[in-house]
């Protein structure tokens, strides 16, 4: 149960700091538009910025992958590999609506 817990703190965290990284990136001058030739109007500084930010995204979104996986194997488990979560669902008949009965009418 702790090794659950723990894992489900560092994916959340993991999920923080990604959607924080992406928020962060500059939306202008990536993608297709520098494989063509646009990355030599940069500034060396923010080029060295931008290239930390892609490998923190990859970074983190590879760790989440990996952090959701193992958090599958750490799921807690009861007795015949069942999960530790049970939902049973119960009906109380008094409860439920009860259906108006149809007047039967005589065939001729």
């Amino acid at each position: 149960m702790g090794l659950y817990i723990a894992l489900s703190v560092l994916i959340f965290f993991c999920c923080l700091f990604l959607g924080i990284s992406v928020l962060v990136q500059n939306p202008k001058g990536g993608g297709l538009s520098q494989t063509f030739g646009g990355a030599g109007t940069q500034i060396m500084g923010a080029r060295k910025t931008a290239d930390f930010l892609e490998k923190a995204t990859w970074t983190l979104a590879i760790a989440l992958c990996t952090l959701s996986i193992f958090s599958a194997f750490a799921i807690p488990r009861g007795a015949g590999g069942e999960s530790g979560i049970r939902t049973e669902l119960t009906v109380d008949e008094n409860l439920l609506p009860q259906m108006p009965q149809m007047p039967v009418f005589p065939v001729e």
